[in-house]
């Protein structure tokens, strides 16, 4: 499938040169993850241009400050998922085919763990496709009671991630 894209951005640039789009692509991918993983926090709007390529990126603010439960040593996080009402669980679904990751890159702390509680807005995880870093973001506040999804697997359009339960606002 990349190999299609790759041939019609070049047919559409049409400009006689050297096939250099692979290439730069990504370029392209490492300059945002590079850009994104020095951040002090979460950018708000993220763009770049290189030659002919051009990624814009934009993540609503969220409304409410939200911080992962810490464990102290020794204490074992409590099971979430026995004490959820089946009848409030629901789920954050993946928004496009690709590798699903629960942390920023390999051997990094996920984004976010069960039991944490989490803003709209705020990212879940990232799905890899065609090269890209795609954002799986909460819609809504609610806590993480599981994942469905393990770290490093391949999703479909769709799929459960995550089961949830609604959080009231404080």
């Amino acid at each position: 499938m990349i190999n299609n894209t790759v041939t019609s951005l070049d047919r559409l640039m049409n400009d006689g040169r050297p096939d250099q789009l692979p290439e730069m692509l990504d370029a392209v991918k490492r300059t945002v993850l590079e850009l994104l993983a020095g951040m002090p926090r979460p950018v708000q709007r993220l763009q770049l241009s290189a030659g002919p390529i051009s990624v814009e990126l934009d993540w609503p603010e969220p409304d409410v400050q939200v911080s992962a439960h810490p464990v102290v040593a020794g204490e074992a996080r409590p099971e979430p998922r026995a004490q959820v009402d089946d009848e409030q669980l629901d789920h954050i679904h993946a928004t496009t085919v690709g590798i699903f990751y629960r942390a920023p890159e390999p051997g990094a702390r996920p984004f976010v763990v069960e039991g944490d509680v989490v803003a709209p807005g705020q990212t879940l995880g990232l799905i890899e496709a065609m090269k890209l870093m795609i954002p799986v973001e909460a819609d809504r506040r609610c806590r993480i009671v599981e994942f469905l999804a393990p770290n490093g697997t391949p999703v479909e359009y769709g799929d459960p991630l995550f089961a949830v339960v609604p959080v009231d606002e404080e």
